[in-house]
């Protein structure tokens, strides 16, 4: 599954600099890593955020989908397709609760 770079250049703009970001090819897509924990990813048409379990149903109340790459949701993970990527402020949301998340889990080696 190959991603869209125009989405790929919005999460990066929407993320920013944060120290200990990278960037690492996963499944066909490209997740956003903040010491070695995902904040969120670019797929086929759309954007994936891992907001935590803590914050999912926040994320869903905003407009954002259960993420279900296999048609079993993957707790804690939200997406949003193409039309709803462009919407600017609930990207955002999720780029900070997905920040938030990852500060708060243990640095990966």
């Amino acid at each position: 599954m190959a991603y869209s770079e125009t989405i790929a250049d919005t999460m990066r703009t929407d993320i920013g600099f944060e120290p200990g970001l990278t960037e690492k090819k996963m499944f066909g897509g490209l997740a956003f890593m903040l010491h070695g924990n995902m904040v969120c990813g670019v797929t086929k048409d759309g954007g994936m955020y891992r907001v935590g379990k803590a914050n999912e149903q926040a994320a869903l109340d905003l407009g954002a989908q259960p993420l279900s790459f296999t048609g079993r949701k993957m707790g804690g993970m939200v997406e949003l397709d193409a039309g709803s990527f462009e919407d600017d402020g609930l990207r955002q949301k999720l780029t900070e609760l997905s920040l938030a998340n990852a500060a708060s889990l243990p640095a990966k080696g």
